[in-house]
């Protein structure tokens, strides 16, 4: 299965970053890849932000649907996600927010299975470079709406 995590420092505040994660329905906007996105639910429970969200990924002719279970834990500063449906046997991928001096630090792991076996071996060699794209997009829109505050 591709694994992969990236460590970046962020130069605004962590409830910043954590609403821009949150934000998912932005993520045609500025993520790589991302065609489409749509929440379904949105729950606040005590210390937790629950939401069920659609993202479509895609490139050219190949385009795909999966469905998310996205949790926020307030206590830890942490964003869980999993896959409930679409073309993925497994996604499990995890944001970490830790505050830092110079703004926050986030750590970001992922690790999923596609059900189409020569795919899982195409994203396998390519995946961290993805991976970074999508960290460094992240990072130029938290600049952009956030950038010295």
């Amino acid at each position: 299965m591709p694994k992969a995590s990236v460590k970046r420092l962020i130069e605004c505040n962590k409830d910043q970053l954590v609403d821009l994660v949150l934000d998912i329905e932005k993520y045609p906007e500025f993520v790589p890849f991302c065609l489409d996105a749509k929440v379904y639910e949105r729950n606040n429970e005590g210390d937790l932000i629950l939401i069920i969200a659609d993202l479509t990924i895609g490139k050219g002719p190949f385009k795909d649907t999966y469905k998310s279970d996205v949790r926020f834990n307030k206590k830890e500063s942490t964003i869980k996600v999993t896959n409930i449906g679409g073309p993925l046997n497994h996604l499990e991928n995890t944001w970490h927010f830790k505050k830092h001096e110079n703004g926050t630090e986030i750590f970001f792991d992922i690790d999923f299975e596609i059900e189409n076996k020569f795919l899982n071996i195409v994203m396998t060699k390519s995946f961290q470079f993805g991976l970074d794209k999508i960290a460094d997009a992240f990072q130029k829109r938290a600049e952009e709406l956030f950038g010295n505050s």
